[in-house]
């Protein structure tokens, strides 16, 4: 895991355990995983699943992505003449 990573993720994580201080560590990973809908070994768990869980898992169910909201578009021509160049990103 890269430094910057694991800085993110304890970030995202203190908050969140600080709600729920009746959890051990691994009861409230748990709990997390649950929430995140994985179904496989906690050993198996990556870093980006407890990453974007935790980033939301307050969220509403329009809400954006992070790390994709860049990327969006409001339609389908103005992504496609960005796509083709027609459109640049500093205009």
């Amino acid at each position: 895991m890269k430094c910057h990573r694991l800085n993110e993720l304890m970030e995202l994580l203190q908050p969140a355990w600080q709600k729920e201080p009746d959890l051990n560590l691994i009861a409230f990973l748990q709990k997390l995983v649950q929430g995140a809908g994985f179904r496989g070994p906690l050993s198996k768990l990556t870093d980006d699943v407890l990453i974007y869980h935790l980033k939301m898992r307050d969220a509403g169910s329009h809400d954006e992505i992070p790390g994709l909201k860049k990327d969006h578009e409001i339609d389908f021509k103005t992504a496609l003449l960005r796509a083709r160049g027609v459109i640049k990103d500093d205009e």
